[in-house]
């Protein structure tokens, strides 16, 4: 009996898994956040050709948090290939990560400063500060973007306000090609409320 135990083998995490916490990890790291719950044990599978979404559920002393991610993500790929369900993942990501560091101390969130945060977190996430072509990378994920709801809706409107606000601020943080002054604004943008970033984004 002791011997079976002792051989049994142990579970594998998945690709997706590996993923969801590399890009946990790098963004605490980046940001110098607290360490969060591991975001893996919130993961649900939505249907087939549904895209990502977080749900949350808040009472007085309690949130719950759920984030549902496309099925075509379990096999995707480690280290950032820009792709639309990578892409889907890192905004679940930064999503769920804002919302903890938010209940953590105690402020709240809105719908339009998970999206601007997202669309910055997907910049620094591709980045890795390690490449030399930020313009190419800007151009990529700022330029003719696609949107799935109207213009006239609220969250047509809603995306986006975020992805000009975002697109206006992370490329004016790079512009002056100083990567300790760019850490600094982005950590100081991360940390500010809903208004302070849209001011933020349209002074830049």
């Amino acid at each position: 009996m002791t011997a079976a135990l002792g051989s049994k083998a142990r579970r594998q995490d998945t690709p997706r898994q590996r993923e969801l916490r590399r890009i946990q990890a790098e963004l605490e790291r980046f940001y110098g956040l607290e360490r969060a719950p591991n975001v893996t044990r919130f993961v649900r599978d939505g249907d087939q050709g549904s895209r990502e979404v977080v749900l949350v559920r808040e009472s007085a002393d309690e949130l719950e948090i759920a984030l549902v991610l496309p099925p075509e993500s379990k096999q995707i790929p480690a280290g950032g290939a820009l792709s639309d369900i990578w892409l889907q993942v890192a905004e679940g990501v930064s999503h769920f990560l804002y919302l903890v560091e938010r209940a953590r101390i105690s402020l709240p969130v809105t719908k339009l400063e998970l999206e601007l945060q997202a669309e910055v977190d997907k910049f620094v996430l591709s980045l890795g500060f390690t490449a030399d072509n930020q313009r190419s990378l800007l151009d990529r994920l700022f330029d003719s973007p696609c949107f799935l709801d109207p213009e006239d809706t609220e969250a047509g409107a809603r995306y986006r306000l975020a992805h000009s606000l975002a697109a206006r601020f992370v490329s004016r943080v790079f512009a002056a090609n100083d990567r300790e002054r760019a850490r600094d604004r982005l950590r100081a943008f991360y940390r500010a409320g809903q208004t302070e970033k849209i001011r933020i984004a349209n002074a830049a």
